[in-house]
């Protein structure tokens, strides 16, 4: 490979990262062919600063009541993430609440869903893909807007 095409996939590899921090992505992956034999491929990853964030919150509620030691099991156990009807996102793409605009949501704060049910919509590249109840219960709580971004895992709502 020449010079000046090191210099040229140095340049490229930049773009990507760039990409990757405007855009609030945690991973990019990209193959370049050049020629028969001569290809590129680069994948540019970071953490999730979404895991950090969940993690600050927690840590000062024992550091600022370290006498009272009932409310740091309680603050523990609100954590959205560790609830057993925590639903998540499959794959990464934007929220829909409902199947077309003006259209009700699929489903709101207090509405029972069977096992199956369609909750909202993650669209990912021009698809929308559904995503079940995975299983029956009330909708306690939507983490999420319409039209908002979601990562793979981000906390969509949970079902009791």
């Amino acid at each position: 490979m020449s010079e000046k095409t090191h210099d040229a996939d140095v340049a490229f590899i930049q773009a990507l990262a760039e990409l990757l921090r405007e855009n609030d992505l945690t991973e990019l992956e990209v193959k370049r062919d050049y020629a028969k034999d001569d290809q590129l491929s680069v994948r540019v990853s970071r953490k999730a600063e979404i895991q950090a964030a969940v993690a600050v919150p927690a840590a000062p509620a024992p550091a600022a009541a370290p006498v009272a030691a009932a409310p740091a099991p309680a603050a523990a156990s609100e954590d959205p993430a560790d609830h057993p009807g925590a639903v998540t996102s499959p794959m990464v793409g934007t929220i829909y609440m409902q199947g077309e605009p003006g259209a009700p949501s699929f489903v709101k704060v207090g509405d029972s869903v069977s096992e199956g049910d369609t909750l909202l919509i993650v669209e990912a590249m021009k698809t929308m893909n559904h995503i079940p109840a995975p299983k029956s219960g009330t909708v306690t709580r939507i983490l999420v807007e319409d039209k908002a971004a979601v990562e793979y895992g981000s906390l969509l709502m949970i079902i009791e």
